[in-house]
């Protein structure tokens, strides 16, 4: 299956920002730094990662945050493994991908496995990593979340911004995010927009903001209420 590959430019030769959105993928700053804080902090994975643990993400983009939630494994003594699915609607290309791990070495160890299985990880296959498993979901997320069956634990909610691609911020996409989160699970995210914080409480979450990553004033974190 041949898959159409996102169209990049480079911010400093070093970040990708999408040529359809005009979004960078990740902070202009830090991108690591902002995958811990809004995603492992956010959803206080340092005290819930654990064998069998759900992860599922909205935008996998350069699978950044998947390879900081490998790091925020590694740094614990847990044995198993976790579980991590992704929702991404333009995949980049290898080299793209190969590109952007420049920026962060610490993380070689786990990119270079992503680079070597792109290509059948944007086939839709599962790939272990043994000690995670990644599933990539590729296509128009309103369809591939309707066929994704399972209650997750945490999600990652890293589209390009609300007023970039409200497609992926729409009701209809957190509604179903909501549907697809275990009660008392939860959700992180570096945007507050208005109308994204109450969609997610409407649909039945607990929201919080707090403090954006950096210069970002504000983002938003959550948990699924649950009803007796």
């Amino acid at each position: 299956m041949s898959k159409k590959h996102a169209q990049l430019s480079w911010q400093n030769d070093t970040v990708p920002i999408s040529d359809k959105f005009e979004d960078s993928y990740y902070s202009l700053e830090n991108g690591l730094h902002e995958a811990n804080y809004v995603f492992i902090d956010g959803n206080s994975l340092q005290n819930r990662l654990s064998h069998g643990f759900q992860i599922a993400e909205l935008g996998f983009g350069t699978g950044l945050n998947f390879l900081a939630t490998c790091a925020a494994w590694n740094k614990t003594s847990k044995t198993g493994k976790f579980n991590f699915v992704s929702f991404e609607g333009y995949p980049i290309s290898n080299s793209d991908l190969r590109k952007a791990h420049l920026l962060f070495p610490e993380l070689s160890e786990y990119a270079e496995i992503l680079q070597t299985r792109w290509d059948e990880i944007i086939e839709g296959n599962l790939v272990d990593f043994g000690f995670a498993n990644l599933k990539v979901f590729i296509g128009d997320v309103s369809k591939t979340l309707k066929v994704f069956n399972s209650k997750v634990d945490c999600w990652y909610l890293d589209g390009f911004a609300p007023s970039k691609n409200p497609e992926m911020w729409a009701d209809n996409i957190l509604q179903m995010v909501a549907l697809k989160t275990k009660p008392g699970g939860s959700f992180s995210t570096y945007t507050a927009a208005g109308h994204v914080r109450r969609t997610l409480e409407k649909v039945g979450f607990e929201v919080t903001r707090k403090k954006g990553f950096s210069k970002k004033r504000h983002m938003i974190h959550g948990t699924k209420i649950c009803h007796d």
